[in-house]
């Protein structure tokens, strides 16, 4: 039977797409569930849109299945340039890669299994932070029901294999896998994508080939990598333990997910050149005075413009776009 999906519904399925933040995919779901139209060729979806309410609650209450209430985060609200998911399969060296790239007190440990819960480190890279979440590995024997829900707010992931490690193309196999039981898929594409499952997740992602120092022929691991695993994904050899290939990692994730650096002034004094804030190409200066706060959105007449994206002080409207460098100057 057609789903016959109303107006209301794919506006707010829409919705949910577009955010990241937790409480307000929250929000979404609960409109997605009140707006569908209940009849028999929409119960599969019904059921899944409760299913995600629920387990989206336990989680941002800090609750696993069974373990009642109180426990450790397991939604990471997103800060920074972007966030970024750490993944990959046990022992592949993802929490120290995240302790060397955050300087955070992630949890090492020669066995698998280590991470148990999500950790949050900031990666710095020029005037910008991006936020990398360590996960627990992804391996069949060690299932973790609320992994798949914690990357739905991430921008993109890193996927950490050990280089050195004769198994990992059956380890990359089983990532993809259990990843996929899950509707999640790992692309190439660092651009959105339309999909008709609203549950479906394209995440991109960046493959990081860990412990890749001291290798003889580097270069030919790697083609070796990626041939036998038949990935098409991006890949850079990085190592945790000398940081080698690791300050390779900030700048390719600024250009391939296309961040904007807009900073701000107010009218007859310099703008604020230490806490840009971050966008997206294409959007716009309406988007500048919604990060700057609400009100001054709705009450943003035009704005003066420095930099790349127009002449010296150019006066611009809501919808004109903003690029990197650009300085902004808003007029309520």
């Amino acid at each position: 039977m057609p789903a016959n999906l109303s107006p209301d519904y794919k506006a707010a399925e829409a919705a949910f797409r577009k955010s990241r933040d937790p409480c307000d995919r929250m929000e979404w779901l609960r409109e997605m569930l009140r707006t569908i139209p209940k009849h028999k060729g929409t119960e599969h979806l019904q059921a899944d849109i409760k299913a995600r309410i629920k387990g989206l609650s336990e989680q941002l209450e800090g609750a696993t299945k069974g373990a009642g209430h109180g426990g450790p985060a397991l939604v990471i609200r997103p800060e920074g340039a972007a966030q970024i998911a750490l993944i990959g399969p046990p022992n592949a060296g993802k929490s120290s890669l995240h302790a060397r790239l955050t300087g955070s007190a992630a949890h090492v440990g020669l066995y698998p299994f280590t991470t148990q819960y999500p950790e949050a480190g900031m990666m710095p890279h020029e005037d910008v932070r991006f936020q990398l979440i360590d996960l627990p590995p992804i391996a069949p024997e060690h299932p973790v029901p609320w992994l798949v829900n914690t990357l739905q707010t991430a921008d993109a992931a890193l996927l950490v294999v050990d280089l050195g490690e004769p198994s990992c193309i059956e380890q990359l196999q089983a990532v993809r896998s259990m990843l996929g039981q899950q509707r999640v898929t790992l692309t190439e594409r660092l651009e959105a994508t339309a999909d008709e499952d609203p549950f479906a997740l394209r995440l991109p992602t960046l493959m990081l080939a860990n412990k890749a120092d001291g290798m003889a022929d580097l270069d030919a691991e790697l083609l070796a990598l990626r041939e036998l695993s038949g990935s098409r994904l991006p890949v850079f050899a990085v190592s945790a333990a000398t940081g080698h290939g690791l300050g390779d990692i900030g700048p390719w994730l600024f250009q391939n997910l296309g961040i904007v650096r807009v900073y701000t002034k107010t009218p007859g004094h310099p703008a604020d050149k230490h806490r840009p804030f971050t966008l997206r190409r294409g959007q716009t200066v309406g988007d500048v005075a919604r990060l700057v706060h609400q009100d001054l959105a709705r009450s943003l007449r035009y704005a003066r413009v420095w930099g790349r994206s127009g002449f010296e002080g150019q006066q611009v409207g809501h919808d004109h776009c903003v690029a990197d460098g650009d300085i902004v100057e808003l007029h309520a």
